[in-house]
């Protein structure tokens, strides 16, 4: 008899557990239904053990069609990278972009005609409004930073993403908390706690995803064959382990019962308010700005073919943002409870951001020295250029709005919806569709984007879209802020709320018209992108310039 040369196939340690998990999760759930104290959180129990029984039933479809053999990290000399999550990530955060979007557009439609809330509790304002922050912040954006930050550390470490089942993990799990937290904004569960109104049990979720994304992010560094840690992948650490940081403590929480989705926080009062914008600014801080400024200093210089303008820059800005940022969120309650001391703390350090921030955006800028001449023809470039200029100048707005004297002005009114969408749109928005146009030809393994022209018409739409939106909304914030403060002889006050109400009518249209604009310019994106991922020629193809070498 010969000995047998094939190995034979079992499951392994990952395989196994997830199994072993998986199946545990799901009979908990379907008992948690059953006794459950309302009828929305049955519904998410039982979304829980339909998404565990799936997740068993995959797995062990996957094991019984893959190889004896797991895909080895090496083929031929050359790393074999694992883009399966990365493509299902974009694909996913295009979907929620646009879901987002329509959101938006729904609820700024219901500020101008409020009969549009169709009278019923779901599709109030206020159960829309978390509904579109959520699904473009994290949907939208936390996605994008999925597929990014597995797509880039992979590259610049020449290793394949460590695990097996772990990459899949992150990015479905991190969607299913997506459809939960969503879904409970529209049945009216939530913490009522500004970008972190999930509930407990879907904040507990949300943090095991997040650990098993940092520990992939870190075995893939780990397992690196480059001598140097590319400076991107500094900047997504700082976001990944300082977002664990903030949702642990902003969500430090005591459910009222496993079968009630009621929690109470710990912190109370004015430590409460203090926490909530500690979080909450620093949410804009590192999930929208640090994550996003790794897919600057990673794929500007990619599409421009030139190195980043200065690596010493690079360092500075990291180390200086990651530091003060910390410190600004105190700058949203001038003019509450909290000491003073405290509110000088936070206006002191957002006006110490503005340096660094800006020596990151000349950083970026400067990095198209010597291929100034690539934006003329090139609108991905242009793209991601004009999000640099955004991100210049939304971090020179957060500052000067952190002044109390302009604070009392601008906060609690449209001025801060208009920052907001300033940096949202102009720079996440702006930096992720660059990205995008570069980055779907090579996960789909084309020469180019199926049509450059489509990108232009995609750039100047959304450009005016954007412009339309934030002017709008800067005018009418300070108007209402002029308003809400205006005194008679008297010493009353000389305008009503409804008053001030009637007066923003006018700009809620244009800011209506601003989200038509840029919601029509995402469409032609993904109309864009389709054509692109089918493989389907054009003869607009003929005139692009093809892909850069990753």
């Amino acid at each position: 008899m010969t000995a047998m040369t094939t190995s034979r196939k079992v499951m392994t340690g990952g395989e196994m557990g997830s199994v072993i998990a998986f199946a545990a999760l799901a009979f908990f759930s379907i008992f948690v239904a059953a006794n459950a104290q309302t009828s929305e959180y049955a519904f998410h129990a039982y979304l829980f053990a339909a998404g565990s029984a799936a997740a068993v039933f995959k797995i062990f479809d996957r094991y019984f069609s893959r190889p004896a053999e797991l895909p080895p990290l090496m083929i031929d000399g050359k790393p074999n990278y694992n883009m399966g999550p990365v493509k299902f990530a974009t694909v996913a955060a295009v979907f929620w972009g646009i879901a987002g979007f329509v959101v938006g557009l729904w609820a700024a439609l219901e500020l101008a005609f409020p009969a549009l809330n169709l009278d019923l509790q779901w599709f109030s304002f206020g159960r829309l409004r978390p509904l579109h922050t959520s699904a473009v912040i994290f949907a939208f954006g936390g996605n994008v930073l999925l597929a990014t930050s597995f797509y880039v550390v992979q590259r610049t470490s020449r290793a394949r993403l460590a695990g097996d089942i772990a990459p899949w993990f992150v990015i479905l799990g991190y969607n299913f908390f997506i459809v939960i937290a969503g879904t409970g904004y529209l049945l009216g569960i939530t913490q009522s706690k500004e970008y972190a109104e999930p509930e407990w049990y879907a904040d507990l979720w949300l943090t095991v995803v997040w650990v098993v994304y940092l520990l992939v992010f870190l075995g893939t560094i780990m397992r690196r064959t480059e001598p140097h840690i590319y400076v991107a992948n500094w900047f997504y650490l700082a976001f990944i382990l300082t977002i664990a940081v903030l949702h642990l403590g902003n969500n430090a929480a005591i459910p009222v019962s496993v079968f009630s989705p009621k929690s109470y926080i710990v912190w109370a009062g004015v430590q409460d308010a203090m926490v909530q914008w500690w979080y909450g600014h620093n949410a804009v801080g590192f999930f929208l700005t640090a994550g996003f400024l790794a897919i600057m200093y990673y794929f500007i210089p990619k599409r421009a073919g030139r190195p980043v303008y200065s690596y010493r820059l690079s360092i500075i800005h990291f180390w200086a943002l990651i530091f003060l940022y910390i410190w600004a969120g105190p700058h949203h309650l001038h003019y509450t409870a909290l000491p003073d001391w405290t509110q000088t703390l936070g206006m002191t350090f957002s006006i110490m951001l503005w340096m660094p921030s800006w020596g990151g955006m000349i950083n970026g800028l400067m990095t198209l020295s010597g291929a100034w001449n690539k934006l003329r023809t090139d609108p991905v470039l242009r793209m991601m250029v004009v999000s640099v200029a955004f991100y210049g100048m939304s971090t020179f707005e957060g500052p000067l709005m952190s002044v109390k004297a302009v604070n009392s002005l601008s906060h609690y009114t449209d001025w801060t919806i208009g920052h907001v969408h300033s940096g949202a749109l102009g720079w996440v928005a702006f930096i992720v569709f660059g990205t995008f146009y570069y980055l779907v030809p090579k996960l789909w393994n084309r020469p180019a984007m199926w049509s450059t022209r489509l990108i232009s018409w995609h750039y100047w739409i959304a450009t005016l879209g954007i412009v339309l939106y934030i002017t709008a909304m800067w005018v009418s914030g300070i108007m209402q802020g002029l308003m809400w403060r205006a005194y008679d002889e008297l010493g009353f006050l000389q305008y009503s709320f409804v008053e001030t109400v009637a007066a923003m009518k006018p700009f809620y249209m244009i800011r209506l018209l601003g989200g038509l604009f840029f919601l029509s310019g995402a469409l032609i994106m993904v109309f864009n992108i389709w054509r692109t991922v089918r493989g389907e020629p054009s003869s607009a193809m003929a005139g692009t310039r093809p892909a850069l070498a990753a």
